[in-house]
């Protein structure tokens, strides 16, 4: 029997809006989505289907996946144009498909595109990175079935002009990414990362990455990713997150954002030497 698991992903779909045999335009598209880190599980007659780590990752791939529409040779009368929709949040896997609420919300997304638009929710566009913030501009909001409150939607506006887009402002920024490594540690249980956008989320809900057994953690405690060549981890949290690097004094990280180095501990909500919930990491 097949394991499923359950983790937290950015879930993008891309429709391919114009001419139902558009097999060649699909194949271009998956390649810009997979040289960004995405990971297309399926494809439809009319969509791709990727997955990525973190909400960042998702907003760059799908910037680049309209950069490749506008470069991509077309041979039919009919247009093709491109519409992305993309949610952050809790899917299910088993084996290489993954399902859920998430993935159900990101296909209703892709829906509301328009020819050039990338979608979102307002959810997902708050833990996007300031750079991507500054481009979201807000919608409507829509009924789901199974959602008792409206969702409210937001626009990323990937082009400002002909000349300016917001993947070469992405591609420009990361070009002097390094090769550093996270490890994290925590209990008999270790995580490793190291690409860009790649996120690790630490709390007391059992979905998290690390789920931390303290009562006073927060459900979605913190969440550490990695900035180019810097590993950041932002407090999400009530008590906020206790931090010690190299062996010196602990830092109090509350509601802001902390750079790790070296070696150190994390503590969620209460000083390291009150707790033995301590989560250990190395960035070399």
């Amino acid at each position: 029997m097949a394991l499923e698991l359950e983790r937290q992903t950015t879930v993008l779909f891309a429709k391919v809006l114009g001419d139902a045999d558009a097999s060649a335009c699909r194949d271009h598209l998956r390649q810009a989505a997979q040289a960004c880190g995405a990971r297309v599980v399926n494809r439809a007659a009319d969509k791709l289907m990727a997955l990525l780590p973190a909400p960042d990752a998702a907003a760059e791939a799908a910037a680049a996946m309209h950069t490749a529409m506008d470069s991509f040779a077309q041979t039919t009368r009919t247009k093709l144009a491109l519409g992305i929709g993309f949610h952050h949040g809790p899917v299910i896997q088993k084996e290489s498909e993954v399902f859920g609420d998430t993935v159900n919300l990101a296909a209703r997304l892709v829906d509301q595109a328009a020819s050039g638009q990338i979608i979102t929710t307002r959810e997902t566009a708050a833990q996007l990175s300031a750079l991507y913030r500054a481009w979201m501009r807000k919608l409507y909001s829509i009924d789901i079935k199974g959602r008792s409150e409206p969702v409210a939607l937001c626009e990323l506006v990937w082009r400002v002009d002909e000349n300016t887009t917001l993947y070469s402002k992405k591609r420009n920024a990361t070009r002097a990414a390094t090769t550093a490594t996270l490890t994290l540690s925590y209990r008999d249980r270790k995580i490793v990362r190291r690409r860009d956008r790649d996120s690790v989320t630490l709390g007391r809900d059992e979905n998290c990455a690390i789920p931390i057994a303290d009562d006073q953690a927060s459900r979605m405690h913190c969440t550490i990713e990695r900035r180019q060549d810097k590993f950041i981890l932002t407090d999400h949290s009530t008590n906020g997150t206790y931090v010690a690097v190299n062996g010196g004094d602990e830092v109090l990280v509350q509601r802001e954002e902390f750079t790790l180095s070296g070696q150190g501990s994390i503590a969620c909500g209460q000083p390291a030497a009150a707790t033995r919930e301590i989560v250990r990491f190395n960035v070399d």
